[in-house]
Formats: C-alpha cells, structure tokens, sequence
C-alpha cells in the first residue's frame, strides 16, 4: 500500500482541498488531553502533548492555544519516503511570504497555513500543479 515517490508524478496530480473550520495548535500536559476532545493531530513530546484541534474545541476546554489556521488536504498518496514533494510547495508558500506547518498522515499530507492566508495557498498549490504538467 505505499504512495507515490516520483516528484513530478505528485506535483502533476495535486489536489487541494481546503478543509472546513479554524484550526490551533495546543499543548497539555501528558495525561491531561480531555476525553471528549476530538484531536485532528497528537503528537507526544518531551514537554507535553502537541494537539491540532478546532478553534472552538479549544475555547470550549479552556485551552491556551496559537497559529488560528486553515488544513489542506493534499489529496496525492505520496509515499512516506518520497522526497522534495513537502519541501518544494513549503519553498513556494515561503517565496511569497507564507509559514507552513505540514503534517504526514499515512495516506496524504496536510497543510496547516495562516487563517488569513488560505485561498493564496490554494491558488499557489494550484499554480504548482499547473507548472508540473
């Protein structure tokens, strides 16, 4: 079940989808995740457990959280060991001045951009893919 690892075979076949709802970037401590809390992401750390959540998730359990931002589901199977595919749409949101905080799942990456930034993202993920056929 692996993805895809030719570079240009990605860029040729991104999609994007831009995920509905705000989402923040939260730590707790370990232990401490609430149980009704729904967790887009978890990440164990030395220092506390790394939660993406929804905004509104967050200000319902009083969490203290940063980086109000939209997900992009890229909608490629790139395969976990391929190479340049992350790194060359990060270097095309930074060429315009744009953060990302990207996330591998199994199946696809994810983008995590600026809230106020995400139909520059969608249009430069779509320009990427238009260069690459």
């Amino acid at each position: 079940m692996s993805g895809e690892m030719d570079l240009t075979v990605l860029l040729r076949g991104l999609q994007a989808d831009l995920v509905e709802g705000v989402f923040v970037f939260a730590t707790v401590p370990a232990g401490a995740v609430p149980q009704d809390l729904q967790p887009r992401m978890m990440f164990h750390e030395a220092e506390g457990v790394t939660l993406i959540v929804l905004q509104s998730e967050a200000e319902a359990h009083g969490i203290d959280y940063a980086f109000p931002c939209r997900m992009i589901t890229l909608n490629v199977h790139s395969a976990l060991e391929a190479v340049g595919f992350i790194a060359r749409i990060a270097t095309e949101l930074a060429k315009r001045g744009m953060g990302v905080n990207p996330v591998a799942g199994f199946y696809h990456d994810h983008l995590f951009v600026p809230e106020d930034r995400a139909m520059d993202a969608m249009d430069i993920l779509a320009q990427i893919a238009r260069d690459a056929g």
